[in-house]
């Protein structure tokens, strides 16, 4: 009886492997509340390769922006004239008392900056970071 067991759990276990294969990973959500000039919580890690929809809540009476990516994006928005983001998933606007989502899959592991690059918003201290890992 010993083999027979032995055999039945082997073909359990091959069937769940076979059925659990090329599943997607689970999507997760991380909550953002912008006030006072701030991100919170500041600091963001999240897993690469997996669905992460960023629910971005305005709580100032004033626009804000959460924009992520390196230090070249972060230049060229220091500079730009880009009033408003909608197009870009790592780009996004988010108007006084108001919320956005945006979901985005990172691919890789790494550290980015995330900014608020209104006028002086980086100044007073809008800046955190999102980790991938």
């Amino acid at each position: 009886m010993r083999p027979r067991s032995s055999l039945l759990a082997l073909a359990v276990a091959a069937a769940l492997a076979v059925a659990t294969a090329g599943c997607a990973p689970l999507a997760t959500t991380v909550e953002i509340v912008l006030k006072h000039s701030r991100f919170t919580p500041a600091a963001i890690e999240v897993p690469a390769g997996v669905p992460v929809t960023f629910v971005i809540r305005n709580a100032d009476p004033i626009d804000h922006e959460w924009i992520i990516g390196d230090g070249d994006i972060h230049q060229r928005h220091r500079t730009g004239t880009e009033p408003v983001h909608d197009e870009k998933p790592t780009e996004v606007t988010v108007p006084a008392l108001e919320t956005r989502t945006t979901t985005i899959t990172f691919d890789r592991a790494g550290v980015f900056a995330v900014v608020c690059h209104l006028p002086r918003h980086e100044a007073y201290g809008m800046v955190g970071s999102l980790r991938v890992r």
